[in-house]
């Protein structure tokens, strides 16, 4: 039985035999993206009800995970993997909603960068943030993050993987596969 702070969706783990399209593991991270801006909003209200206790250190520790590793290589990911080809392809509308993506990323970082610090003090049991504060970052980072995703799943994945080829898709989850088994292997700052 899983534990209620346990997505439904099944995860990709690093070291999984690459037998899928780059795009269903680009798929699960959205979904757990999506999940976890949940938890998000879950310890907002946590917070302001019974204060930084340690289910809501634990929530933020997760959160501070998902967002510093998973959702930063997903970005990564998706700059190398699907974004050139749909630059490349010549049509002004999907150029134009690639390069608003791309911002999104860049803001999306702004935003993940201003809002880490709070969580990353709840986790370590340090302090409780201003929640009001708080509440509206997370309503900003939230708003951003599930409009980029429904860009991304209504338009451009789409039209990503009409353009790439079955050979293509596979190599491209062999490579985020890789590189995510060595960035756990060698994180960033290890000697």
């Amino acid at each position: 039985m899983q534990g209620r702070n346990t997505p439904t969706h099944p995860q990709v783990p690093p070291d999984a035999p690459v037998t899928l399209d780059g795009f269903d593991v680009l798929d699960t991270c959205h979904r757990q993206t999506v999940f976890t801006l949940g938890k998000l909003a879950a310890l907002v209200a946590r917070l302001r009800s019974l204060g930084p206790d340690d289910e809501a250190r634990a929530l933020a520790a997760q959160i501070v995970d998902h967002f510093t590793t998973t959702a930063r290589q997903h970005h990564a990911d998706e700059e190398q993997h699907v974004f050139p080809k749909l630059l490349a392809a010549g049509d002004p509308k999907l150029v134009q909603a690639v390069l608003s993506l791309q911002q999104d990323h860049f803001w999306l970082e702004v935003d993940w960068t201003e809002l880490s610090p709070q969580l990353e003090a709840v986790a370590a049991g340090r302090t409780c943030p201003d929640l009001d504060a708080l509440h509206e970052a997370v309503e900003i980072f939230a708003t951003l993050s599930r409009a980029h995703i429904a860009l991304e799943e209504a338009w451009i994945y789409p039209e990503a993987r009409s353009r790439l080829q079955d050979r293509e898709r596979h190599e491209m989850a062999r490579e985020m596969a890789n590189r995510r088994r060595s960035q756990r292997t060698h994180p960033a700052g290890a000697d």
